[in-house]
């Protein structure tokens, strides 16, 4: 063979699905190529065959199939008329765009509260008045208390958070004019404290034990 003989992958055609490999290409052109829709049709399942077996991991997949006979039609570019035991898809629903994703931050002014705190909210909303909703709303101002604490270690006036509540309850959950005060700072970040420390504790005294322990 001379060099001017030789085959670059640059010079060859695209491989639309590379797993299956050029031969697979080939063989579905040439199916493309056949006068009959009777020829068209033993060889497009002989092909079938083929696909299956090169991928015998998907065998337990559901649909698996519908799945090579969609591919099928993909490498052959939706060019290939045979009858297909599914539905043929089309080129356009191929290259149909799904639409984007909406970012499930609801509120990103305040997005140190999470997004479980509006959802709180928005329960609270729903509640008749009374006490019950009383206890609800100062349940979730001091939640986001401990919220703001976590994102910003300075101590902050409760007053912050009513203005913040209200904001995020649309001027429903009203705690401006209220004569009881919100869990002082202390309190909310001691437990987080707590367990650490307490850990720390643990962890040491285990390794002092190990140091103790006599080895032969």
């Amino acid at each position: 063979m001379t060099i001017d003989n030789l085959e670059y992958n640059t010079e060859r055609e695209h491989l639309i699905i590379p797993e299956y490999g050029r031969h697979m290409q080939k063989m579905i052109n040439y199916a493309k190529t056949l006068e009959t829709k009777e020829e068209r049709n033993k060889v497009a399942k002989a092909i079938i065959s083929v696909m299956g077996n090169m991928q015998p991991h998907l065998r337990d997949v559901p649909d698996f199939q519908h799945k090579l006979w969609d591919q099928l039609f993909i490498m052959a570019n939706f060019e290939l008329d045979v009858d297909s035991p599914y539905e043929k898809p089309t080129k356009e629903l191929f290259e149909e765009r799904p639409e984007p994703l909406k970012y499930p931050q609801n509120f990103p002014k305040y997005r140190f509260y999470g997004n479980n705190i509006k959802t709180m909210i928005d329960v609270a909303n729903t509640w008749e008045e009374g006490e019950l909703k009383e206890a609800l709303t100062f349940t979730i101002a001091n939640h986001m208390k401990k919220c703001f604490l976590n994102w910003n270690k300075d101590t902050v006036e409760d007053s912050v958070i009513y203005d913040h509540l209200f904001e995020l309850s649309g001027g429903k959950l009203n705690l401006k004019n209220s004569d009881e005060d919100l869990s002082d700072s202390t309190s909310l970040l001691r437990t987080k404290g707590k367990y650490s420390s307490s850990s720390k504790k643990s962890h040491s005294k285990k390794n002092s034990n190990n140091r103790q322990r006599k080895r032969y």
